[in-house]
């Protein structure tokens, strides 16, 4: 059965829907204090670290002077990001105030950038076949479990609702739909631009990890509770990614 722009749409849409499944582990954990902020920082900087080390990879094959390029414009427009909620001392996002709104708004950026090149792949994989679509399709929507994950993590120790960090967390992925159709059908056109997609995204996290997580989990916990966050998230992350692609 030859794919349809309804089978992308589709397709696209619960790979998205599929992020908000992350919030989840909250319903039953949900800790406010200082210390577990800092931790959820510290595992949701080791979250981004390891898909950052992924989307680098994936982007190298694809064409490595694009992935570079794209990781330096991730960075720039990440920066901007930043720059620009910066100057709002009186921003807040629900119930979040002040720099908790602006960290949150940025990982939610982050996610929406790295969303773009998901989206992309999942409509250069249908035009492709049915069945390299469907297993992408399958392998994003897992994989957008622990990027829901991830955001979860700063948001709902910050006082989010877990129905308001699923929320986010799906809006942050609504760019996979938006753009899986438009590669599917303009496939020779978006495939080069695959290669500059993930490494945009991979410099967006990078940043966002050194500037805002990495720097936030410091202020709140001490060097080894830290590390451990960082590296049990990291690991756990590189292991499902390797896991997912040896599938």
């Amino acid at each position: 059965m030859e794919p349809t722009v309804a089978t992308v749409a589709l397709a696209a849409l619960v790979t998205a829907l599929a992020t908000g499944l992350g919030a989840l582990p909250f319903l039953v954990v949900h800790s406010t204090s200082s210390r577990a902020v800092g931790l959820s920082s510290a595992a949701a900087a080791g979250f981004m670290t390891a898909a950052t080390v992924v989307l680098a990879w994936e982007g190298a094959r694809a064409g490595a002077v694009k992935a570079l390029v794209g990781a330096a414009l991730g960075a720039l427009a990440l920066w901007l990001v930043q720059h620009g909620l910066r100057a709002h001392d009186d921003f807040h996002v629900g119930l979040l105030r002040g720099a908790d709104a602006r960290r949150a708004v940025s990982i939610v950026a982050v996610m929406t950038a790295h969303s773009f090149a998901e989206g992309v792949g999942v409509g250069v994989s249908y035009a492709d076949g049915a069945a390299l679509g469907l297993f992408i399709t399958i392998a994003i929507a897992v994989h957008n479990i622990p990027e829901g994950l991830a955001i979860s993590t700063v948001l709902v120790p910050r006082g989010s609702s877990v129905a308001g960090a699923a929320g986010w967390s799906i809006v942050s992925s609504l760019p996979q739909p938006l753009m899986a159709v438009p590669a599917f059908l303009f496939v020779e056109a978006f495939e080069p631009l695959l290669a500059a997609g993930l490494g945009f995204a991979a410099g967006a996290m990078a940043w966002m990890v050194a500037t805002e997580l990495l720097p936030d989990a410091c202020r709140r916990v001490a060097l080894r509770p830290l590390a451990t966050a960082f590296g049990l998230a990291f690991a756990g992350m590189m292991a499902f990614q390797l896991a997912l692609a040896a599938v």
